[in-house]
């Protein structure tokens, strides 16, 4: 079964910019549950949230979802009714099996602290959040959306799996090199994939020349 992994993260905008990753975070849950996928929080933090999305076709689903993502609302906080432009950004990593990269657990080293957030003092009183640091890439993940240190280490080591995948492709093929700094771009206002007006309650994919009424997309009935 195909599972990727799909990070959403703040870029411009501020605190406005934040709110759109946890917009964005609730239209692809939408999306997932229309569609039959299961979708789980890998890491959830101010400005940054990643979710695994298992099931058939999610690789087609998602694949033209990375990219600057750019809303132009009126802030729930602007007192004075004028539109903002704010960016997000999008990646997807293909999560590969254990057989298509291996890594060593010699290479590892895996820490572990208090989870924070919601999910109760079971959570934030136990040493469930797991941080995992790849010595030979430098890479470092944590995760500690479960309240299990068992679930929280599957999550990372997955997570790890799916960048260092990433980075194989990239080293692999030149002209790829970089992909997924491509994809997410630089979250400046002008390096977009999807623009989402409030005012005129239209969704413009730039790439594909694709149109959506504001609320089907925000319903994950756009696809």
């Amino acid at each position: 079964m195909e599972a990727v992994m799909v990070e959403v993260r703040a870029a411009e905008g501020g605190m406005d910019a934040k709110d759109l990753v946890n917009i964005q975070l609730s239209i692809y849950t939408r999306l997932c549950t229309k569609r039959g996928l299961t979708a789980e929080i890998v890491e959830e933090r101010p400005g940054i949230v990643i979710i695994r999305v298992s099931g058939l076709g999610v690789m087609k689903l998602f694949q033209d979802e990375a990219g600057g993502h750019r809303f132009q609302r009126t802030p729930p906080t602007e007192k004075r009714g004028r539109v903002h432009t704010s960016t997000i950004t999008v990646a997807v990593l293909l999560e590969p099996s254990e057989t298509q990269i291996y890594v060593d657990p010699r290479d590892l080293e895996i820490t572990t602290c208090r989870g924070t957030g919601p999910g109760g003092q079971a959570r934030n009183t136990t040493d469930s959040a797991v941080q995992v640091k790849h010595r030979p890439s430098g890479l470092i993940v944590r995760c500690d959306s479960e309240r299990s240190q068992h679930q929280n280490k599957a999550s990372a080591l997955a997570l790890l799996r799916a960048r260092l995948w990433q980075a194989k492709q990239e080293a692999e093929n030149g002209a790829r090199a970089a992909e997924r700094k491509s994809q997410v771009g630089a979250g400046m206002r002008a390096d977009k994939r999807h623009t989402v007006r409030y005012q005129d309650e239209q969704v413009h994919d730039h790439v594909t020349g694709r149109r959506w009424r504001l609320r089907d997309y925000l319903r994950g009935d756009w696809q």
